[in-house]
This record gives C-alpha cells, sequence and structure tokens, in this order.
C-alpha cells in the first residue's frame, strides 16, 4: 500500500463533508433571502447580512463592518445607506474617533428582525430536539475547530 491509497478514504471523506456544506450553505442563503424579504420587502439578503452583523456587534464603524462581512467599503457604504432610509440603522458620532461613525440597530429595526426570524426561529431546535446535548455540543466544538483551523481539542 502506497500513500496515495492510505489517503484516498480520508480525501473522500473530506469531498463528502465538502458536499455537505455545500447543501447546508444552499439552504442558510434561502433562509438568509427568506429573511430579507420578510424583514421589508426588496431588501436583498447582502443588506440583511450587514444588517444582523451591526446586530451581532450592537455598534461599529463602517470600516469594521466592511472587514467583519468581508466585502467592499463602498458596497456595504451602500448597503447602510439602504438600512438608514429604511429606519432600520442609526449613526450615531464614534466617540474614539470624530471623523467616523458608529453603526446601531434602530428599536424598529430589532422589531422587523424579530418578526423576520419568528417563522424559522425553532427550525434549528426542532431539528436537533432528538439530538443528546452532548451530541450538539461536540458539532458546536468540532465547527469552531474547523472555522479556526485548529485540531478539535486543541
Amino acid at each position: 500500500m502506497n500513500a496515495h491509497d492510505s489517503r484516498e478514504p480520508r480525501t473522500a471523506a473530506v469531498r463528502a463533508l465538502e458536499s455537505e456544506f455545500g447543501e447546508l450553505i444552499n439552504q442558510v442563503r434561502r433562509l438568509i433571502a427568506e429573511n430579507a424579504e420578510r424583514m421589508s420587502p426588496g431588501m436583498l439578503p447582502g443588506s440583511y447580512k450587514i444588517f444582523t452583523t451591526i446586530v451581532r456587534r450592537e455598534s461599529i464603524t463602517l470600516s469594521a463592518l466592511a472587514e467583519a462581512v468581508m466585502a467592499d467599503k463602498g458596497q456595504v457604504s451602500r448597503a447602510v445607506r439602504e438600512l438608514e432610509e429604511r429606519g432600520f440603522v442609526a449613526r450615531t458620532p464614534d466617540p474614539a474617533d470624530g471623523r467616523s461613525s458608529l453603526l446601531s440597530p434602530t428599536p424598529l429595526g430589532l422589531e422587523r428582525l424579530a418578526t423576520a426570524r419568528a417563522p424559522q426561529e425553532s427550525t434549528l431546535l426542532s431539528a436537533l430536539d432528538a439530538w443528546d446535548l452532548d451530541d450538539i455540543r461536540q458539532l458546536t466544538a468540532l465547527l469552531r475547530a474547523l472555522r479556526e483551523r485548529t485540531a478539535p481539542g486543541a
């Protein structure tokens, strides 16, 4: 048996994992598009993702937001303008840098987000209902290790 033969099962397993991630990503994209439409008809999925990032961070500068979503600052700026026009985001002066603004979700934005998420809020919870709690924790740890490019348990 040569080294190539011993890699084939690992390669096949990684390809199967890649395929499952692809399907999961497609489901997440559909979910984001549906939530964006429920939040505000005509809202683009990219704007929804930018808004949810602002919500997670509570307040963030445009530069940090562009870095967080890995997008061009101009593209993020256009999406933020759209979110402001819809009343979902407010700008306040950044106390750490007078030339910059902090972006924060408005009460209206948070209310609309909760409404948009409500129909699917229990989806993951119900999908994992039959799972053992330790399995959920293990999957969480494995996904974190994959995202951080570390070995599980490291």
